[in-house]
This record gives structure tokens, C-alpha cells and sequence, in this order.
């Protein structure tokens, strides 16, 4: 059985995939930055993935957890939506604004997470 957190994360990167999206990383923060456990970072093609992506994982998420983003920034431009549910930071990038933060390479001491266990397809 895995924590909370982890279980939230991974319901967020397989939302994301299922919607497409791609470069789809889980990275373990928590013992790097004292804001939250994990960050899960993906990208989208353009902007109307980005929203598709965005609504994907707040609905797996309210499904699955029953729990809502205590904050959401960016959902308006729709070029890096970040979805704060606390322990679990969701990162939803239109493919461009990715290339330019690269936000990975700022917490290159984060562990990535291995997904999906369960056999779903890659997207990284």
C-alpha cells in the first residue's frame, strides 16, 4: 500500500494520461523543499489540452479522493496551470512554457517516481 500523497499523485499522472498529455513525471519533493511531498509535472500540446488536462485530473481526483485543489493558478491563460492539493503539487504545462521553466531541472535532487505499475501506457 502506498502513502496518501503518493496514491494522489499517481490518480493525477494517470488522469493526465488518459487526456493525452505527455513528459509525465512524479517527483518526490519532499525531502528537498519543506512546501509539500510531491510534484507531479506534465505537459500539453496547446491550450486547449492544457484546460482538458487540468479538468481530467480535478475530476479523477474528486472522484477517486473526493478532495478539490485548495488553490489553482493559471487555470485563465492556460499555460501553466498548477493545481495545489497540498502534500501534492500538480504542474499542467503547455508544451512551450515547459521547455522555457524546465522546473525538473530546479529540483534535479527530487527523486522520480517509477509509474505506471499497472501497465498504462508511458508518456515520458
Amino acid at each position: 500500500m502506498t502513502e496518501p500523497s503518493l496514491d494522489l499523485a499517481l490518480c493525477a499522472a494517470r488522469a493526465a494520461d488518459a487526456k493525452g498529455a505527455t513528459d509525465i513525471v512524479i517527483l518526490r519533493v519532499g525531502p528537498v523543499v519543506a512546501i509539500c511531498e510531491y510534484f507531479v509535472v506534465v505537459s500539453a500540446g496547446n491550450d486547449r489540452q492544457v484546460r482538458a488536462v487540468v479538468d481530467s485530473v480535478e475530476e479523477a481526483i474528486r472522484v477517486d479522493r473526493d478532495e478539490s485543489p485548495r488553490f489553482v493558478e493559471g487555470a485563465d491563460a492556460r499555460r501553466w496551470v498548477l493545481l495545489d492539493y497540498g502534500d501534492v503539487v500538480i504542474h499542467v504545462f503547455h508544451r512551450d512554457e515547459r521547455e522555457y521553466y524546465r522546473l525538473e531541472r530546479l529540483y534535479r535532487d527530487a527523486e522520480a517516481v517509477a509509474w505506471p505499475a499497472d501497465g498504462q501506457r508511458s508518456a515520458g
